[in-house]
């Protein structure tokens, strides 16, 4: 009630800013934890009055200690997980995405988290027998070991010895520190503990999960919702309980993906020496898989869960990127378009004015490709402009407004986009001014003189050459081919997905080999020729169709 007075001062001007967090610092540091949840219920629920005090990045880092970030350290994480995470997420929303404050750029990792076990085999209780024989007078009392609870679960079939348990916690090492799976020796111990623990884990299944069912309907009836586990229990007596419990179980696992995700990623304060060979990048290929497959035969809803870790991981590899590119800011600039849209008053006037015409004239633009053209000038068609593919966009366009050379037709066949540059920058050589042309002299110089002189015969009398198959002759050569269609399919180069379309389209021989000629027409357009249908009939082997067609 008072930090809800003191919020109308503050924007009353009454009193300074930094009252209500001096005020809240205070209390939080005098009450006890239960009742200071009730007093970050008030915090929470004014989340954004919090954000537009204007000192508030000066108090929490500079002047006062962060109130939330002292509760937080007077909690415990396995006795009040819900308050801790209540706290986080309510600093996840006062601070803005890009906030560096609370994150661990340098990727370092908690090394004081120490996972303690027996590491005295002479001081072990595994594989010892239980005394058969009580001493006179002793009596099994009720809830002792004598007396199992109905439904409990059934001991583990694993035969657990100290070598096991040895090896199955010191993995425990290797996740909280993984740099010292860069070192050879301390790989090839953590290889070979991780193929033991992994092969138990395979070859005892958990398929009997009543009791596990029946525990947790007993938690939701007390009001725990959830289970968490604040540390390991490392005593060798809960070993086969642990090994049978399927959170347990999850829990590894996915230390395992957390960690072969570390090893594997581009992680921007790794050593240069952090550097994974072919046998360990193969090695943690296959293990994820088993990893994977194991997390889906746990029950229950094996599937889900190992579905949804694949994309909590797959999203930190998102972050990881963000933190390696220097963590950069979230707010967008202004759109560029919107920049653009304002820079006058009148869009259209400003689209019409001389200052916008940027096309070059064909002398500028080809100037470099001529001088490359030249064999005098020795340079290597990797190098010339004609194969860059932004250069032969450009010149395309610029050739379709301002070259007559562009729509003028040609038996020329070219290979590529930069052959057929080629061949105009020769012609344009010969016509521009102030251009060296003299000079390039190639072998296509015959082809384009005879290309002419065929030009000008067609223009007088169409000849074979330039005649394209008729509807009539396509139907000729459709019922003379008959089933033996596909033959031809190659050589007129129709791909197998279109001959199963084409039998798909009808069963009459005769006609699917008119829709085969009927799909090279539509393709080739001006290029169906008949001079074209003769060649692809005698490479076939269809020389009577051929002539055939030649005489018609």
């Amino acid at each position: 009630e008072i930090l809800g007075k003191l919020k109308s001062l503050v924007h009353a001007g009454i009193c300074s800013a930094t009252t209500p967090f001096l005020l809240l610092g205070d209390i939080l540091d005098c009450l006890p934890l239960d009742q200071c949840d009730k007093i970050f219920s008030f915090v929470e629920e004014n989340v954004s009055t919090w954000k537009s005090v204007s000192s508030l990045v000066c108090i929490f880092h500079h002047e006062t200690p962060s109130e939330p970030a002292d509760l937080l350290r007077r909690l415990s994480k396995s006795q009040n997980t819900v308050f801790c995470g209540r706290i986080q997420l309510f600093l996840a929303r006062l601070f803005p995405l890009s906030e560096k404050s609370g994150l661990n750029l340098q990727s370092q990792f908690n090394l004081d988290n120490i996972t303690v076990f027996n590491k005295n085999e002479q001081e072990s209780t595994l594989g010892q027998r239980p005394t058969e024989e009580k001493e006179d007078g002793m009596e099994v009392e009720e809830g002792e070991m004598g007396d199992e609870e109905p439904g409990a679960p059934a001991p583990c079939s694993i035969p657990i010895d100290y070598n096991l348990y040895r090896k199955f916690w010191t993995l425990q090492d290797y996740f909280r520190n993984p740099v010292q799976c860069y070192e050879k020796f301390s790989w090839i111990t953590f290889l070979k503990y991780s193929d033991e623990t992994l092969a138990v884990f395979k070859s005892f299944k958990l398929d009997d999960m009543q009791a596990s069912k029946r525990k947790l309907e007993e938690l939701r009836t007390a009001g725990g919702d959830h289970v968490y586990f604040a540390k390991f229990l490392t005593s060798e007596k809960l070993m086969d309980l642990q090994l049978s419990d399927s959170n347990f179980r999850r829990h590894i696992l996915l230390q395992y993906l957390v960690l072969f995700q570390y090893l594997k990623g581009q992680v921007k304060f790794k050593s240069s020496s952090c550097i994974l060979n072919d046998d360990q990048c193969l090695w943690m290929e296959e293990t994820t898989k088993l990893v994977y497959q194991l997390l889906k035969e746990i029950p229950p809803d094996g599937d889900k869960f190992a579905t949804m870790v694949e994309h909590v991981l797959n999203t930190e590899e998102n972050w990881n990127s963000w933190k390696n590119e220097g963590c950069p800011s979230f707010v967008k600039d202004r759109d560029e378009l919107t920049r653009l849209w304002n820079l006058n008053h009148d869009n259209m006037a400003a689209c019409q004015s001389e200052s916008r015409e940027f096309m070059p004239s064909l002398e500028d633009f080809f100037e470099e490709a001529i001088e490359q053209a030249d064999p005098a000038n020795m340079v290597e068609n990797e190098y010339k402009v004609v194969h860059n593919s932004n250069y032969g966009w450009r010149a395309l366009r610029l050739l379709s407004r301002r070259s007559p050379h562009f729509f003028q037709p040609t038996n020329q066949q070219f290979k590529s986009l930069a052959d057929y540059l080629e061949s105009m920058v020769i012609k344009l050589a010969k016509e521009l001014p102030d251009l060296p042309s003299e000079e390039i002299k190639t072998g296509e110089e015959d082809d384009e003189d005879n290309s002419d002189t065929l030009l000008k015969e067609s223009n007088d009398s169409p000849s074979m050459q330039n005649k394209l198959v008729s509807n009539q002759q396509m139907d000729e050569i459709a019922a003379k081919l008959g089933a033996q269609w596909k033959t031809l399919a190659g050589q007129l180069e129709i791909k197998a997905a279109e001959i199963r379309e084409i039998e798909t389209d009808s069963e009459d021989v005769d006609m699917q080999a008119k829709l085969l000629l009927v799909a090279w027409q539509d393709r080739e357009g001006t290029q169906a020729t008949v001079e074209s249908l003769v060649t692809a009939l005698n490479a076939a082997g269809f020389p009577k169709i051929a002539d055939i067609l030649n005489e018609t």
